[in-house]
């Protein structure tokens, strides 16, 4: 299984477009430091890829990966279809940017594909550009991507995205998923959980055995958007665990037994961004990578 990081970045980006933190004033004098939204692409052969969500910057990740380019035909492509872990607009905002497809299959949960229907109908808008196929995810349900790639999503989180509205969360409860990717040839298996409030006992039965896993580093602290000046709202209010701390989901990445560990949906205002920083060097000490495009696996 062939996985290609195409962006490491939390909403907003980095640096993020009304952001003056340290991390995007650095970012922006050598942009060589920023990255994309978080996204990966997932392979079985090499030959059909799948993106993990649908990023604002969908059409530069895909123009910087030569393996997701287009041909031999003139508008033969890949890219196959498209896993969604929410219906957040950072990870849905892309589809829109992949209207010109005829042929792609959007894959998520009951209530996300409703949230795309109803209360942010790109469904809709797209009928009228592609004919795209929208296909059903149970939780803890395999799904076969392709001959030899299997998907399956677990719970990650039960929490809406604002445009929904509260009343929501009394509803269905996969709003959020992680996806389970195993490679039936090989047996390679990788893990991919960008939004994840908390380690529990189901999320650390996922990752056990995974040969590697991609998980959530938004925030460094709980309170770092305030810290920062970016914001009153903690990092767990938000829908993610911090990477630091006692309790926080470093301790527990650096024990697990996976061959690679990724951060992955880095906020601007963290600083594992910085490569110079201490808390950068930290990870690294444990064994723990922060992902960016460009970086690349196989499982």
């Amino acid at each position: 299984m062939f996985i290609h990081c195409l962006g490491a970045a939390a909403g907003g980006g980095y640096p993020q477009w009304n952001c003056a933190c340290e991390g995007c004033r650095k970012a922006r004098a050598k942009p060589e430091l920023a990255t994309k939204h978080a996204g990966i692409a997932v392979s079985g052969a090499g030959d059909r890829w799948f993106l993990l969500n649908a990023t604002p910057d969908v059409h530069h990740q895909i123009a910087a990966d030569p393996a997701l380019h287009p041909g031999p035909g003139v508008r033969e492509t890949p890219v196959a279809g498209v896993l969604l872990t929410d219906a957040e607009f950072d990870h849905t905002i892309g589809l829109l940017m992949l209207r010109e497809e005829s042929s792609l299959t959007v894959y998520g949960t009951y209530p996300v594909l409703e949230a795309l229907r109803l209360n942010f109908p790109i469904r809709d808008l797209l009928g009228d550009y592609a004919e795209l196929s929208w296909s059903l995810v149970g939780v803890g349900e395999p799904v076969a991507l392709d001959d030899r790639l299997r998907a399956t999503a677990f719970l990650t989180g039960s929490k809406p995205p604002r445009y929904v509205g509260a009343s929501s969360s009394r509803g269905p409860s996969d709003w959020e998923v992680g996806y389970r990717l195993e490679d039936t040839v090989t047996g390679g298996t990788a893990v991919y959980a960008p939004t994840l409030p908390r380690w529990d006992a189901s999320f650390a039965e996922e990752v056990e055995s995974a040969d590697c896993v991609f998980v959530d580093g938004t925030f460094w602290t709980d309170d770092e958007m305030s810290c920062r000046g970016a914001g009153g709202r903690t990092g767990r209010s938000m829908g993610h665990m911090p990477v630091s701390g006692d309790d926080g989901s470093a301790r527990r990445l650096a024990e697990l037994p996976a061959r690679r560990k990724i951060y992955t949906h880095i906020n601007n205002t963290n600083p594992i961004l910085d490569e110079d920083s201490e808390e950068r060097r930290r990870l690294t000490d444990l064994g723990i990578e922060v992902g960016r495009a460009g970086l690349e696996v196989e499982v």
